[in-house]
């Protein structure tokens, strides 16, 4: 069983930055895809970004230029750091990693912008 564990969550206004950290469990982290979703209120959960264990990166198109996500495999934690936040970006946050036929999830962190 994996367990990851998000923080870096709250307040900010918009226009400014944040980072969101989560640490996994377990031994599998430096052979997994991570990834950050979110969800905000009456919305499907939708990808922000993923890292997979090349470091290659993907994002989602409504923060391509803004968030930044990185894997720090010594330290079994993947970063997300948002910049240029806007009210939009407010939802929760989850952490995901999938290794193999397995996946796991956060218990999720609030971000909220305030215009």
């Amino acid at each position: 069983q994996v367990q990851l564990v998000e923080s870096g969550g709250g307040l900010v206004q918009a226009g400014g930055s944040q980072r969101l950290s989560c640490v996994a469990s377990g031994s599998i982290f430096r052979s997994s895809a991570m990834a950050w979703y979110r969800q905000a209120p009456g919305k499907a959960r939708e990808l922000v970004a993923s890292i997979i264990i090349g470091g290659t990166t993907n994002y989602g198109d409504s923060v391509k230029g803004r968030f930044t996500i990185s894997r720090d495999n010594a330290k079994n934690t993947v970063y997300l750091q948002m910049n240029s936040l806007k009210p939009e970006d407010t939802a929760v946050y989850y952490c995901h990693i999938r290794f193999e036929t397995s996946s796991y999830w956060g218990q999720g962190t609030q971000v909220t912008v305030s215009s």
